[in-house]
């Protein structure tokens, strides 16, 4: 059987290679790395007004769907004003995103939601966020060094049983963190099922009547020993042979 195919929801970004200096469709080559050696095929699904009222042109083509970190999400899709500390928004990938996973959950698609996506998760279900989480915790330790991952590790407690304790294959798991922003109230059938150590801040939701819908608020596609995008595969290889019977 083939491998199984991933949808990777790309950012909408200025870049930059060679001469050129244009807008690009772009993801950090990590999470296409994290799938393909978790034995999956990436396919990147970049920004699209046509998904936002046909999800299935993309859904029906993958067996999964990943929706990776990057920009603020727009504070208008959940209500709110914007904070100061909220920038860089990308309204017309914010609306691709939330027509995708709201199509992809009732498929009962597998769906993974990293750092951005978690939260995205979130809004598409109806919750809101806290725009700056310094604020709200009075440090900056789940973002400490802008623009990397080193020395940014935190523990995070997972609830027993939950589906993010089996992805991760432990209920204390050691995250790499880089986020402003978290989860504030949860949308409708999401359950919390883990929690930053020092904190208590939101760090996993799932959706309990489903097979795998999955948010983490770190970046498990950056740590190798991490188990969490290969669960995703995992679960995408097995509605592929579901559906292939």
């Amino acid at each position: 059987m083939s491998r199984p195919a991933i949808g990777l929801c790309t950012a909408l970004e200025r870049a930059q290679w060679g001469i050129w200096d244009l807008r690009a469709a772009l993801l950090p080559y990590d999470y296409v790395r994290a799938i393909q050696d978790a034995g999956g095929v990436s396919l990147m699904i970049p920004p699209d007004t046509e998904l936002e009222q046909n999800p299935g042109d993309a859904l029906d083509r993958i067996d999964a769907l990943v929706l990776a970190g990057g920009a603020d999400i727009d504070p208008a899709a959940y209500g709110a004003a914007p904070h100061p500390a909220t920038h860089n928004t990308v309204p017309e990938r914010d609306r691709s995103e939330i027509a995708l996973v709201r199509a992809a959950i009732e498929r009962d698609m597998p769906v993974l939601g990293i750092c951005r996506g978690m939260q995205l998760i979130n809004v598409a279900l109806g919750g809101t966020l806290h725009q700056h989480v310094p604020e709200l915790v009075g440090h900056e330790e789940h973002r400490r060094n802008a623009g990397s991952f080193e020395n940014s590790q935190h523990d995070v407690r997972l609830e027993p049983g939950s589906v993010a304790a089996r992805a991760a294959t432990e209920e204390r798991h050691v995250a790499l963190s880089h986020h402003h922003q978290a989860v504030a109230r949860l949308g409708e059938g999401l359950l919390a099922t883990g929690y930053s150590a020092p904190d208590d801040l939101v760090e996993t939701i799932e959706i309990p009547s489903c097979r795998f819908v999955l948010g983490v608020q770190w970046h498990p596609e950056a740590d190798e020993s991490s188990q969490i995008v290969a669960a995703l595969v995992e679960e995408a290889r097995q509605c592929r042979s579901a559906t292939a019977v």
